[in-house]
């Protein structure tokens, strides 16, 4: 008799916050990592924290603010309502890998190595929310 290695079913909600989970620490590791780009510190004291805005109170705030979605997507799509679950995922899904996409021109190679992996994530998040199983309703 041959053996096989038990599967589980991972439910959607699971494998959502899952992926929400693994795109973060791949956001953290990727800015993290940039800092150690010859002069990026030194550009980064001067207030200039990249191609969105300059680090004035407005604009870490908008950083700040994006950056809280991905984070809070990762609880959120195991405590929502499935189907409010399932648009915000295919929404957030989204607008990150278009986020992600505008922030790679003119980025080091290794900030382009993330994103080539952090974008085809992106839309698996909203590929997988976007077809979501669905039971009969009893």
């Amino acid at each position: 008799m041959k053996r096989r290695l038990e599967e589980f079913r991972t439910p959607t909600k699971l494998k959502l916050a899952v992926l929400w989970t693994s795109l973060m620490f791949l956001y953290v590791y990727g800015d993290y990592f940039n800092m150690y780009s010859p002069g990026k510190l030194e550009t980064m004291a001067r207030g200039d924290v990249g191609p969105v805005n300059a680090a004035d109170e407005t604009g870490m705030l908008a950083i700040s603010m994006m950056m809280v979605v991905p984070a809070l997507m990762i609880a959120l799509s195991l405590l929502l309502p499935a189907t409010l679950s399932k648009w915000l995922n295919v929404l957030f899904g989204l607008v990150y890998a278009a986020i992600l996409a505008a922030t790679l021109p003119g980025a080091p190679l290794f900030y382009l190595g993330y994103g080539a992996i952090e974008i085809p994530l992106s839309l698996f998040i909203a590929w997988t929310a976007l077809v979501w199983p669905k039971v009969d309703a009893s």
